[in-house]
């Protein structure tokens, strides 16, 4: 059986273009700085984002925590939204790496503001109280739905941030997904933070590997950490490649990612005992309530892989659909076919 999948966009397989350029990738040892592959891509992406330098990693997580691990030092706490990828889905690697703690903040659809975070920020406060040493932003948020940030928002937020001595870091996995949906650049929301993380293996579609960029002393710094973690890669030229496509190519086929979003939560909508509202799906990325029919999200994923189409619950009454470019429009309509006889029985 074939299957839709929609459980995440990190199941996009490697295009036909990706798989030609990784055979044929010019190779070097990048431990040494000698992947000459591994260095356009790393160019390019700083080039992109309008900061000085940039690093490969094998990971978003890596990435991320190679970013905290240079922004804080232990006994510390950074500020995150609470339902970001830092703070749930990173296996508490802040703490067991970095030595400190997540102070999580509730934000509306997921979005924070500076109202929101500045009760949180502990600076001036007695000495047994956690003092703040970093404040994460995620955009477009994952768990949340694929909202995004407005700029005029994180704008805010980071100049208030550095007004008092803070550094910000973006979790920006798909922030693709954000400009798009921004109508703007990536170079344009990367602007006001330290440092940013993006991810070439989700919507953008390459098999393996993720991106910090920073200023030049940072990102000489975040090598050494990145060989602390392990991803010190050699002839990772391979990987690059494919990333490079990624790079360049896939974002203009996010707006059709965008429209499937859009059409499922529209038929999604439209189904009984379904609760969504689909204006606030931005991005790519739908959760839906499926408690009102009386169905687990277990149940629910259960009967769909039945029928063919691969989604995962993220509690037991919500479901998260995510679209990517293996999913077609006709996809998207079998999907919502097998919701409704399910739901329908």
């Amino acid at each position: 059986m074939k299957f839709i999948d929609l459980r995440s966009d990190t199941v996009t397989k490697p295009t036909a273009a990706m798989r030609r350029a990784m055979a044929d990738a010019e190779v070097g040892d990048d431990v040494y700085g000698e992947d000459p592959t591994v260095n356009r891509l790393q160019e390019r992406a700083a080039e992109l984002f309008g900061k000085e330098a940039a690093l490969f990693v094998p990971s978003g997580t890596m990435g991320n925590q190679i970013c905290v691990k240079l922004h804080t030092h232990p006994g510390t706490e950074i500020i995150v939204e609470e339902r970001s990828h830092i703070f749930n889905y990173e296996m508490g690697t802040a703490a067991a790496f970095s030595g400190v703690t997540c102070r999580p903040v509730r934000g509306e659809d997921g979005l924070l503001n500076w109202d929101l975070i500045a009760g949180s920020i502990h600076l001036s406060a007695p000495y047994y109280v956690t003092p703040t040493s970093l404040v994460a932003l995620e955009n477009s948020h994952n768990m949340a739905g694929g909202t995004v940030l407005p700029l005029s928002v994180m704008d805010d937020i980071c100049d208030r941030a550095h007004a008092l001595g803070l550094p910000t870091h973006l979790d920006g996995a798909r922030i693709f997904n954000a400009a798009l949906a921004l109508d703007t650049t990536v170079a344009e929301i990367a602007k006001p933070f330290d440092s940013v993380m993006f991810c070439l293996s989700k919507g953008l579609g390459a098999p393996v590997g993720s991106i910090i960029v920073g200023t030049k002393d940072f990102i000489k710094k975040a090598v050494s950490v990145r060989k602390m973690l392990g991803g010190g890669m050699r002839q990772v030229g391979v990987l690059a490649a494919a990333g490079m496509l990624a790079l360049e190519d896939s974002p203009k086929l996010l707006a059709e990612d965008h429209a499937n979003a859009k059409r499922l939560a529209e038929g999604l909508a439209e189904l009984r005992g379904v609760k969504i509202d689909p204006e606030r799906v931005q991005t790519n990325i739908a959760i839906f309530d499926i408690a009102a029919t009386g169905m687990t999200t277990a149940q629910m994923a259960a009967e769909l892989k039945a029928r063919g189409v691969l989604a995962n619950g993220i509690n037991p009454r919500e479901m998260r659909m995510v679209t990517h470019y293996d999913v077609n429009r006709d996809d998207i309509d079998q999907t919502l076919l097998a919701t409704q006889n399910i739901i329908q029985g």
